[in-house]
């Protein structure tokens, strides 16, 4: 599909061989605060997951794709949820797994993909990201294609025993 593919990367659908990297990203605890998750996961439930990842995203209300270069390295993940086809909107995430490959382009490529995705196919009217207070890297990510910080969620995400804010991104499309 031409629309999940840029110049450098494209977005796919998740296999069965993305077992590993999953489970590598899941119960790496750095990263429990951008998901929420308290507890490890084991293999057998990515596996389950992974297994169910074809159901479209109508059922299940969501759509996780993996960020790839053309060399068919995984590069990171890039997420629909909280979708709502009622209302025209749903939430997005994004994550790039090594360090290395953050800040290069990647994840401002993969948003702007997953956004033409959203917009054209699924025909959403605005897409949204929650994003901490102390990621200025991600703020700018947002802000850079074209999201608008409208709201501050004071004290929202509790993280190590302190409280943290979010702040709300949106972008409206005005297209359809």
């Amino acid at each position: 599909m031409l629309t999940l593919q840029g110049r450098n990367i494209k977005l796919r659908a998740l296999e069965p061989e993305d077992l590993e990297f999953i489970y590598e990203i899941e119960n790496n605890e750095d990263l429990w605060e951008l998901s929420s998750t308290q507890t490890p996961y084991s293999k057998f439930l990515i596996k389950q997951y992974l297994e169910n990842a074809h159901l479209d995203i109508f059922e299940v209300k969501q759509l996780r794709l993996v960020i790839e270069d053309f060399q068919q390295n995984s590069l990171g993940l890039i997420d629909i949820f909280d979708f709502e086809p009622q209302h025209h909107r749903a939430a997005i995430g994004i994550l790039i797994a090594e360090t290395e490959n953050r800040q290069k382009g990647i994840g401002s490529e993969a948003l702007q993909l997953l956004c033409n995705y959203a917009f054209s196919h699924l025909k959403m009217h605005q897409l949204y990201a929650g994003v901490s207070e102390e990621n200025v890297v991600s703020q700018k990510l947002f802000q850079q294609q074209g999201f608008v910080k409208t709201g501050k969620k004071k004290d929202w995400n509790l993280v190590n025993g302190i409280y943290k804010t979010e702040y709300l991104y949106q972008l409206i499309n005005n297209v359809y």
